[in-house]
């Protein structure tokens, strides 16, 4: 049994149950439901205060509901985009970032919602590995693993070389159907999101050759890398957009002095090899320049590994990074040369990795950047031939707690304090790498979030409940977001491998159900 000192040091609440006292509310409502001290909002909405304006924007919603006109006719373009780690609660706190409770990210303005189950087959909480396959390929499968059935386990090199065990993704639909198919990360494009595009590997670590040869040994061979997959495989050699992070994967060191290859090679120099038409950047001002109608092939790799955050990017006078908007506008320029259509798979992969580290700020700003890109898709493209889904892979233990006063700071502490006396801050992780950062043990107490000299900083850490040295994913259901044609079969909820399913319903692609039978 643990202590009462070590929960009360947690600033956790105790109820203690009690008789009522007449006239006034049972003991355990009150503290379910403090009586707070009033304090004025620090933003107010002109009409918030009268039933008139809650009633007039419900019937605002309600018409707008009943104009609606479902759109069935054939996608001729399809997006998805990925927020990675993007669960509900993130949604929510990111509102607020972006100015407002009432506010909406640019994609919760679609006119259909709903919700995907994000379970694998062996783990209740997924990796985004197997949601990956999951979303691109519609099929679940093992945590780890990437474009295969669950035959395979993570690290199963032999069951990896199968070919019948590989399933292909809605990327491999698009381009058997005469579409151009692309994808955009602020992740490496060789990482767990973007290679469910393109790769078939039984472990996501194994992005270039040294790693699958460690792991596999003997079994190696014949076995292609994540890289080599995006550059010769099946899919990935007719890509027609490649944006992201990742060099190290494509290169050995006598090519690039952070390269992790062994094998000598240059996937990069073999990528422009492969047509005079295939062009190859590496800095925002060269994406920029890219002229969509003279590029056959366009692979951009911005970054040894990840991309920065938006916000180091921003605090770098020699960024020389694109943001996740820029990529977004350059993929579907060049998309938009073929007649046939496209598929575009964008990635705001850094909201998961802030979560990982319990660095809130970033998370809910890699969101809004999102919002951004998302928007600016919706710029470019017509609603009547395109559709546009949003969704996530997967939530995070983050949580937004507390009766902090409307308009108050997102990020500071909530109005009242723990039962130890001191503050505690609105947003938290119930479990992370920030432990120790708001919680002595040697002394059992919690230190007051308030006073740490981090505080404000964008790199801020959260805190975090227990300690781990990374933070987890969560199993809650994430949401889905759609416009355009039949874009209102994504309402409900639904497992997440129908996703694909029903873009590619829409686009008359793939071998399943399909708008055109």
């Amino acid at each position: 049994m643990l202590s009462l000192k070590f929960w009360i040091g947690l600033g956790l609440l105790t109820v203690v149950w009690g008789a009522a006292v007449p006239g006034k509310a049972p003991a355990d409502e009150e503290r379910m439901h403090p009586h707070l001290p009033s304090s004025p909002r620090l933003r107010t909405i002109s009409g918030e205060d009268t039933q008139e304006f809650w009633y007039s924007d419900s019937k605002r919603l309600i018409r707008e509901k009943l104009e609606l006109v479902r759109n069935t006719k054939k996608a001729k373009n399809i997006i998805l985009f990925l927020g990675d780690g993007m669960g509900l609660a993130t949604l929510a706190a990111a509102r607020s970032y972006i100015g407002g409770e009432e506010l909406k990210l640019s994609f919760e303005e679609f006119p259909f919602t709903g919700l995907s189950k994000t379970y694998s087959v062996d783990k209740v909480v997924p990796d985004s590995a197997c949601t990956s396959t999951a979303y691109l390929c519609g099929v679940k499968a093992n945590y780890g693993t990437i474009g295969v059935n669950a035959h395979v386990k993570r690290g199963d090199c032999l069951a990896m070389a199968n070919e019948t065990n590989h399933v292909f993704s809605l990327g491999k639909w698009a381009l058997d159907a005469g579409k151009a198919a692309g994808l955009v990360t602020t992740t490496r494009v060789t990482h767990a999101s973007p290679s469910g595009v393109y790769a078939h590997v039984a472990d996501r670590e194994w992005e270039n050759n040294a790693v699958l040869e460690a792991d596999c040994g003997d079994q190696s061979a014949g076995l292609q890398d994540i890289a080599v997959q995006l550059i010769h495989g099946e899919v990935g050699s007719k890509l027609k957009v490649m944006l992201g992070g990742g060099k190290r994967s494509f290169y050995s060191p006598e090519h690039y002095d952070k390269g992790r290859r062994t094998d000598g090679r240059n996937l990069v120099e073999e990528f422009e090899a492969l047509d005079e038409g295939n062009v190859f950047v590496k800095t925002q001002k060269k994406l920029l320049d890219v002229n969509a109608t003279e590029t056959g092939r366009l692979l951009g790799l911005f970054s040894k590994s990840h991309m920065h955050y938006h916000l180091e990017q921003l605090a770098d006078p020699e960024n020389n990074e694109p943001t996740l908007e820029e990529m977004t506008q350059k993929a579907i320029e060049v998309l938009e040369t073929e007649e046939q259509g496209y598929f575009l798979f964008v990635e705001g992969g850094k909201i998961d990795i802030s979560h990982h580290s319990t660095m809130a700020r970033i998370a809910l700003d890699e969101t809004a950047e999102l919002s951004k890109a998302v928007k600016k898709a919706l710029e470019m493209t017509n609603p009547e031939e395109t559709l546009i889904v949003v969704t996530s892979d997967h939530s995070h233990t983050f949580s937004v707690s507390g009766y902090q006063p409307r308009g108050s700071d997102i990020f500071g502490a909530a109005k009242a304090k723990g039962q130890d006396g001191i503050p505690y801050l609105a947003l938290s992780y119930a479990n992370g790498k920030s432990f120790e950062d708001y919680y002595n043990t040697e002394t059992h107490e919690r230190l007051d979030p308030t006073s740490l000299s981090t505080i404000g900083d964008f790199d801020q850490l959260f805190p975090a409940m227990v300690p781990l040295e990374s933070e987890t994913h969560g199993g809650e259901d994430v949401g889905v977001f759609a416009s355009g044609p039949w874009a209102h079969l994504f309402t409900g909820v639904y497992e997440q491998n129908a996703i694909p399913h029903i873009m590619a319903f829409a686009a008359c692609v793939g071998d399943g159900l399909t708008a055109c039978d």
